[in-house]
């Protein structure tokens, strides 16, 4: 009894039912997991080249295909299966006088999730079905586990997210999405380097200082020195100091991480592009956001009037500039500059929803007031420029205002896209501002460390020089119509299983 009990166990649980069937066929001498394969054409390929064929015409056009099989249907000696590769869909026609009986019993044994090799002929079925009717298969991976109930597809975002592969398998339109993001990468480097004449280089992941951004770092320590370091949450300063050594146009696209939340819009770990010029400026900065946005835009979408989530973003240049205040003082409904008292801009920052801390000072208060009454607004492209210098330690002042800097952030759709400065090459200022750093440490965790480096690097004497960071992650976002950034991330960071 105990061992029909078992027996029914198996017969009841699939993945049992599948091991069951590899363990016979290693029994049998059989390797259930396959070798390389030499197909000669795609599915995209059958459909270009044969689409034209008559309902019930035949060819006697050989070809050698491969994939995953999605479908089986078996209609005694007559089986039909779909066969999905990386291009698409192609149905399988297959008959037991063509393969014998034994080839046959074991093909209508295959499982859904089976990848095979096929050789056959190109035909299309009396119904107008394109197919490949089959003479020869081999099995070359058992897959153990089932897909997904086709008819409902993967739709658990939890699942989809933590089994990329599962759902690239259930929902095959996601792949658009990350060929889409492969293509606006490609995009990016070519206009980079073949229209701008930039060098991409390479920086450190490992730092013994936390610079470049005011951000919580991650923390590691490295056996072989018996210290810590952070993994970078940028790549400006090892960039700025290629400037300092003689390179004139860097940048870096890579991984940068930061110990923060995670939302729509943010994961710990993501993607930017950061670009130094010597001797350019804000408006050289400007031109490089549009171009690099666009040349991205036209390689994945062919087109600069892009929609995103029901609504189109004009992506034609020029786009318009307005400075922080002004900004802030429309969202407030009054004067918001460094005219108005401290207790002012408090008071205004709380009446518009702001929990005020007490070490801040104007320059914080204005960009938090401005955060609060005007990001979600501003949808269309817009450079958004003069951020105070008490927020950007790293951009030159502004000649007339030491208050303010020459940076801009560029914004669309409510969210940051890109953050670029006019670079402090001062090394007398920036050491000051690190200092400055420094001692926010004790009510700021996010505030930079003293790079002593990088003081001495430009005490050797850094150009002037434009930089700019471009969020890769978010521009895929907005490029391919996605809601959530975990859409545009293959493996985006997620919760321990339960």
């Amino acid at each position: 009894m105990a061992e029909e009990n078992q027996v029914q166990e198996i017969e009841d649980d699939p993945i049992e039912v599948r091991k069951a069937k590899r363990a016979a066929m290693i029994e049998a001498g059989e390797n259930p997991y396959g070798h390389a394969f030499d197909y000669s054409h795609h599915a995209a390929d059958i459909e270009a080249s044969y689409s034209q064929l008559e309902d019930g015409e035949s060819t006697e056009d050989a070809v050698r295909m491969c994939g995953r099989i999605m479908a089986k249907r078996v209609q005694g000696k007559v089986s039909f299966f779909t066969m999905r590769d990386s291009t698409g869909e192609i149905q399988l026609f297959c008959r037991i006088n063509v393969l014998g009986e034994d080839a046959y019993a074991q093909l209508k044994d295959l499982d859904v999730g089976d990848w095979v090799g096929v050789w056959g002929t190109v035909m299309k079925t009396r119904r107008g079905q394109l197919s490949v009717a089959v003479e020869r298969y081999e099995l070359l991976s058992k897959s153990l586990r089932p897909l997904p109930e086709k008819f409902h597809g993967l739709a658990d975002k939890e699942i989809r997210y933590r089994q990329r592969y599962v759902d690239l398998i259930a929902n095959p339109e996601v792949r658009t999405t990350f060929e889409k993001r492969s293509k606006i990468v490609s995009a990016i480097r070519r206009y980079m380097e073949d229209e701008l004449g930039y060098y991409e280089v390479e920086t450190p992941f490992l730092q013994s200082i936390m610079g470049g951004a005011n951000a919580k770092p991650f923390v590691t320590h490295l056996n072989a020195l018996d210290r810590d370091y952070y993994l970078r949450i940028a790549t400006e300063l090892p960039l700025k100091r290629l400037l300092v050594g003689g390179f004139e146009r860097v940048y870096e696209l890579g991984r940068i991480f930061r110990n923060e939340g995670m939302d729509q819009t943010h994961n710990p770990e993501f993607t930017t592009m950061e670009a130094y010029c010597a001797f350019s400026d804000l408006e050289g900065m400007m031109e490089l956001a549009e171009g690099v946005v666009q040349a991205a835009a036209m390689a994945a979408c062919g087109t600069l009037q892009v929609p995103y989530q029901g609504q189109v973003i004009n992506l034609e240049g020029p786009w318009p500039r307005k400075t922080m205040m002004e900004l802030a003082t429309e969202g407030a409904g009054e004067d918001v500059s460094f005219d108005r008292s401290l207790d002012e801009l408090r008071a205004i920052a709380k009446r518009v929803g702001v929990e005020v801390e007490e070490p801040w000072g104007k320059g914080k208060l204005i960009s938090e007031i401005f955060e609060e009454t005007c990001e979600d607004k501003l949808i269309q492209p817009i450079f958004v420029t003069d951020h105070p210098l008490e927020i950007s330690p790293l951009a030159k002042k502004k000649p007339e205002d030491p208050n303010i800097t020459d940076r801009f952030e560029l914004y669309i759709c409510g969210h940051e896209y890109a953050n670029a400065f006019n670079e402090l090459n001062d090394p007398i200022d920036q050491a000051e501002r690190f200092h400055a750093q420094v001692a926010a440490k004790d009510y700021d965790d996010e505030a930079m460390g003293y790079d002593a480096d990088y003081i001495r690097a430009l005490e050797y004497g850094m150009p002037p020089a434009g930089g700019i960071g471009i969020g890769i992650d978010r521009l895929v976002m907005l490029l391919t119509d996605s809601e959530s950034i975990r859409d545009v991330l293959l493996f985006p960071l997620m919760r321990d299983e339960a």
